[in-house]
Protein backbone atom coordinates (compact mmCIF):
# COMPACT_ATOMS: atom_id res chain seq x y z
CA UNK A 1 0.00 0.00 0.00
CA UNK A 2 2.73 2.89 0.60
CA UNK A 3 4.70 1.72 -2.20
CA UNK A 4 5.94 3.83 -4.57
CA UNK A 5 7.29 2.01 -7.34
CA UNK A 6 7.48 3.13 -11.22
CA UNK A 7 6.10 6.78 -9.61
CA UNK A 8 7.72 10.26 -10.48
CA UNK A 9 7.86 13.12 -7.66
CA UNK A 10 9.24 16.41 -7.43
CA UNK A 11 10.08 17.19 -4.01
CA UNK A 12 10.71 21.07 -3.43
CA UNK A 13 12.84 22.32 -0.18
CA UNK A 14 14.68 18.78 -0.42
CA UNK A 15 18.43 19.64 0.21
CA UNK A 16 17.50 19.28 4.52
CA UNK A 17 15.06 18.57 7.00
CA UNK A 18 11.63 16.90 5.91
CA UNK A 19 12.55 17.08 2.26
CA UNK A 20 15.19 15.43 2.49
CA UNK A 21 14.10 12.95 4.65
CA UNK A 22 11.15 12.41 2.27
CA UNK A 23 13.32 12.36 -0.59
CA UNK A 24 15.46 9.35 0.79
CA UNK A 25 12.03 7.65 2.20
CA UNK A 26 10.35 7.93 -1.50
CA UNK A 27 13.36 6.64 -2.49
CA UNK A 28 13.59 3.70 -0.86
CA UNK A 29 10.02 2.76 -1.55
CA UNK A 30 10.66 2.94 -5.19
CA UNK A 31 10.15 6.26 -6.64
CA UNK A 32 11.89 7.89 -9.20
CA UNK A 33 12.88 11.86 -8.13
CA UNK A 34 12.93 15.61 -9.12
CA UNK A 35 14.89 17.08 -6.07
CA UNK A 36 14.10 20.99 -5.92
CA UNK A 37 15.94 23.55 -3.24
CA UNK A 38 18.19 26.60 -3.52
CA UNK A 39 21.83 24.93 -2.85
CA UNK A 40 23.02 22.76 -5.51
CA UNK A 41 25.61 21.28 -3.60
CA UNK A 42 23.08 19.76 -1.08
CA UNK A 43 20.59 18.61 -3.91
CA UNK A 44 23.68 16.37 -5.40
CA UNK A 45 25.09 15.00 -2.19
CA UNK A 46 21.45 13.67 -1.78
CA UNK A 47 21.04 12.68 -5.64
CA UNK A 48 24.70 10.48 -5.09
CA UNK A 49 23.40 9.35 -1.94
CA UNK A 50 20.27 8.07 -3.83
CA UNK A 51 21.92 6.97 -6.45
CA UNK A 52 24.53 4.87 -4.63
CA UNK A 53 21.39 2.66 -3.47
CA UNK A 54 19.89 1.97 -6.43
CA UNK A 55 17.50 4.80 -6.58
CA UNK A 56 17.40 7.23 -9.62
CA UNK A 57 17.03 11.31 -9.22
CA UNK A 58 17.70 14.03 -11.29
CA UNK A 59 18.24 17.91 -9.56
CA UNK A 60 17.49 21.37 -10.70
CA UNK A 61 18.20 24.32 -8.02
CA UNK A 62 16.07 27.03 -8.10
CA UNK A 63 13.97 29.58 -6.11
CA UNK A 64 10.06 28.45 -6.19
CA UNK A 65 9.55 32.23 -6.31
CA UNK A 66 10.30 32.01 -9.97
CA UNK A 67 7.17 30.89 -12.05
CA UNK A 68 9.86 29.57 -14.66
CA UNK A 69 11.57 27.35 -12.41
CA UNK A 70 8.19 25.64 -11.43
CA UNK A 71 7.70 24.97 -15.01
CA UNK A 72 11.39 23.72 -15.33
CA UNK A 73 10.92 21.09 -12.85
CA UNK A 74 7.57 19.71 -14.45
CA UNK A 75 9.33 19.58 -17.65
CA UNK A 76 12.57 18.06 -16.32
CA UNK A 77 10.60 14.96 -15.07
CA UNK A 78 8.85 14.62 -18.10
CA UNK A 79 11.59 14.60 -19.99
CA UNK A 80 14.18 12.50 -17.43
CA UNK A 81 11.31 10.08 -16.24
CA UNK A 82 8.48 10.59 -18.39
CA UNK A 83 6.09 12.66 -16.26
CA UNK A 84 4.80 13.27 -12.88
CA UNK A 85 2.34 10.93 -10.36
CA UNK A 86 3.47 13.22 -6.86
CA UNK A 87 4.83 16.95 -6.13
CA UNK A 88 5.85 17.45 -2.47
CA UNK A 89 6.02 21.42 -2.32
CA UNK A 90 7.79 21.53 0.62
CA UNK A 91 10.02 24.47 0.62
CA UNK A 92 9.45 27.39 2.96
CA UNK A 93 10.21 29.61 5.60
CA UNK A 94 9.52 31.24 8.65
CA UNK A 95 10.80 34.30 7.26
CA UNK A 96 10.67 37.88 9.73
CA UNK A 97 9.18 37.05 12.82
CA UNK A 98 7.87 40.13 15.04
CA UNK A 99 4.88 42.61 15.73
CA UNK A 100 3.04 42.97 12.61
CA UNK A 101 3.47 46.98 13.34
CA UNK A 102 7.00 46.66 12.79
CA UNK A 103 6.92 43.77 9.70
CA UNK A 104 8.36 45.76 6.52
CA UNK A 105 6.52 44.91 3.25
CA UNK A 106 9.15 43.83 1.78
CA UNK A 107 9.76 40.82 4.64
CA UNK A 108 5.87 40.29 4.53
CA UNK A 109 5.77 39.62 0.86
CA UNK A 110 8.81 37.12 0.53
CA UNK A 111 7.64 34.69 3.25
CA UNK A 112 4.29 34.91 2.14
CA UNK A 113 5.80 34.58 -2.03
CA UNK A 114 8.04 31.82 -0.70
CA UNK A 115 5.05 29.78 1.45
CA UNK A 116 2.16 30.16 -0.54
CA UNK A 117 3.04 32.18 -3.98
CA UNK A 118 5.57 29.14 -4.51
CA UNK A 119 3.37 26.62 -3.93
CA UNK A 120 0.58 28.19 -6.25
CA UNK A 121 3.16 28.26 -9.26
CA UNK A 122 4.18 24.77 -8.50
CA UNK A 123 0.98 23.26 -8.71
CA UNK A 124 -0.31 25.69 -11.78
CA UNK A 125 2.32 23.35 -13.71
CA UNK A 126 2.39 19.98 -11.89
CA UNK A 127 -1.76 19.32 -12.07
CA UNK A 128 -1.60 19.10 -15.80
CA UNK A 129 1.43 16.80 -15.83
CA UNK A 130 -0.57 14.96 -13.55
CA UNK A 131 -3.57 15.00 -15.78
CA UNK A 132 -1.83 13.78 -18.30
CA UNK A 133 -0.80 10.30 -16.40
CA UNK A 134 -4.81 9.65 -15.06
CA UNK A 135 -4.32 11.41 -11.63
CA UNK A 136 -1.73 12.13 -9.36
CA UNK A 137 -1.53 13.35 -5.38
CA UNK A 138 -0.32 16.55 -4.92
CA UNK A 139 0.87 17.62 -1.04
CA UNK A 140 1.74 21.05 0.28
CA UNK A 141 3.58 21.23 4.05
CA UNK A 142 1.32 24.24 5.64
CA UNK A 143 1.60 24.28 9.80
CA UNK A 144 -0.40 23.76 12.83
CA UNK A 145 0.33 27.60 13.20
CA UNK A 146 -2.23 29.89 11.80
CA UNK A 147 -4.38 26.68 12.01
CA UNK A 148 -5.21 25.34 15.45
CA UNK A 149 -2.18 27.97 17.21
CA UNK A 150 -1.64 31.56 17.19
CA UNK A 151 2.44 32.10 17.52
CA UNK A 152 3.24 35.94 17.98
CA UNK A 153 5.19 37.50 16.27
CA UNK A 154 4.70 34.93 13.36
CA UNK A 155 1.80 36.45 11.11
CA UNK A 156 3.26 36.30 7.72
CA UNK A 157 4.50 32.74 8.44
CA UNK A 158 0.97 32.04 9.49
CA UNK A 159 -0.77 33.41 6.72
CA UNK A 160 0.90 32.16 4.09
CA UNK A 161 0.13 28.83 5.67
CA UNK A 162 -3.24 28.52 6.34
CA UNK A 163 -3.61 30.13 2.60
CA UNK A 164 -2.04 26.65 1.88
CA UNK A 165 -4.81 25.03 3.28
CA UNK A 166 -7.17 26.99 1.81
CA UNK A 167 -5.32 26.52 -1.45
CA UNK A 168 -5.58 22.73 -0.48
CA UNK A 169 -9.41 22.49 -0.47
CA UNK A 170 -9.67 24.43 -3.62
CA UNK A 171 -7.66 22.30 -5.62
CA UNK A 172 -9.02 19.40 -4.33
CA UNK A 173 -12.69 20.17 -5.25
CA UNK A 174 -11.22 21.50 -9.05
CA UNK A 175 -9.62 18.17 -9.69
CA UNK A 176 -10.83 15.51 -8.10
CA UNK A 177 -12.47 14.34 -10.91
CA UNK A 178 -9.21 14.00 -12.64
CA UNK A 179 -7.65 11.62 -10.26
CA UNK A 180 -5.88 14.22 -8.79
CA UNK A 181 -5.76 14.01 -4.19
CA UNK A 182 -4.63 17.06 -2.84
CA UNK A 183 -3.74 17.58 0.77
CA UNK A 184 -2.53 19.41 3.74
CA UNK A 185 0.77 18.29 5.63
CA UNK A 186 1.00 20.15 9.10
CA UNK A 187 3.94 19.29 11.01
CA UNK A 188 4.67 20.52 14.83
CA UNK A 189 8.03 21.39 15.73
CA UNK A 190 10.74 19.44 14.09
CA UNK A 191 14.40 18.60 14.84
CA UNK A 192 16.09 20.37 12.35
CA UNK A 193 19.33 23.21 12.48
CA UNK A 194 17.57 25.83 13.46
CA UNK A 195 16.23 24.34 16.86
CA UNK A 196 19.19 22.68 17.17
CA UNK A 197 20.77 25.38 17.65
CA UNK A 198 18.42 26.75 20.61
CA UNK A 199 19.22 26.38 24.22
CA UNK A 200 18.85 23.47 26.63
CA UNK A 201 16.01 25.56 28.17
CA UNK A 202 14.64 26.74 24.84
CA UNK A 203 14.50 23.43 23.87
CA UNK A 204 13.04 21.99 26.17
CA UNK A 205 9.98 24.50 26.17
CA UNK A 206 9.56 23.54 22.56
CA UNK A 207 9.62 20.18 23.37
CA UNK A 208 7.15 20.61 26.32
CA UNK A 209 4.59 22.41 24.06
CA UNK A 210 3.94 19.06 22.21
CA UNK A 211 1.70 16.06 24.20
CA UNK A 212 4.69 13.77 23.68
CA UNK A 213 6.76 16.49 25.21
CA UNK A 214 9.45 15.99 22.15
CA UNK A 215 9.89 17.01 18.71
CA UNK A 216 9.69 14.88 15.90
CA UNK A 217 12.23 13.65 14.23
CA UNK A 218 11.88 14.54 10.16
CA UNK A 219 12.14 11.32 9.35
CA UNK A 220 8.52 10.74 11.34
CA UNK A 221 7.05 13.68 8.94
CA UNK A 222 8.61 11.69 5.65
CA UNK A 223 6.67 8.86 6.67
CA UNK A 224 3.07 10.87 6.70
CA UNK A 225 4.02 12.56 3.42
CA UNK A 226 4.91 8.85 2.39
CA UNK A 227 0.96 7.95 3.27
CA UNK A 228 -0.86 10.95 1.43
CA UNK A 229 1.74 10.19 -1.68
CA UNK A 230 0.58 6.41 -2.21
CA UNK A 231 -2.56 4.43 -2.37
CA UNK A 232 -2.94 4.04 1.43
CA UNK A 233 -4.63 7.48 1.21
CA UNK A 234 -6.44 6.89 -2.17
CA UNK A 235 -9.65 8.44 -0.62
CA UNK A 236 -7.87 11.27 1.21
CA UNK A 237 -8.41 14.53 -0.39
CA UNK A 238 -8.73 18.31 0.59
CA UNK A 239 -7.38 17.34 4.20
CA UNK A 240 -5.30 19.27 6.02
CA UNK A 241 -3.38 16.40 8.02
CA UNK A 242 -2.11 17.23 11.71
CA UNK A 243 1.17 15.17 11.91
CA UNK A 244 2.08 17.44 15.37
CA UNK A 245 2.83 15.18 18.69
CA UNK A 246 -0.36 17.09 19.73
CA UNK A 247 1.07 20.61 19.89
CA UNK A 248 -2.30 21.90 18.47
CA UNK A 249 -4.04 20.30 21.68
CA UNK A 250 -2.05 20.00 24.48
CA UNK A 251 -2.65 22.40 27.70
CA UNK A 252 -0.37 20.95 29.89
Amino acid sequence: MFTLIDKIAIITGASSGIGRATALLFAEQGAKLVLAARRQPELEALAAEIEDTGGEAAVLAGDVRDEAYGEALVELATRRFGGLDIAFNNAGTVGETGPVTGLSLESWRKTIDTNLTGAFLGAKYQIPAMVERGGGSLIFTASFVGHTVGMPGMAAYAAGKAGLIGLTQALAAEHGRQGIRVNALLPGGVDTPALTAKTPDERAFVDGLHALKRIARPQEIAQTALYLASEASSFVTGAALLADGGVSINRT
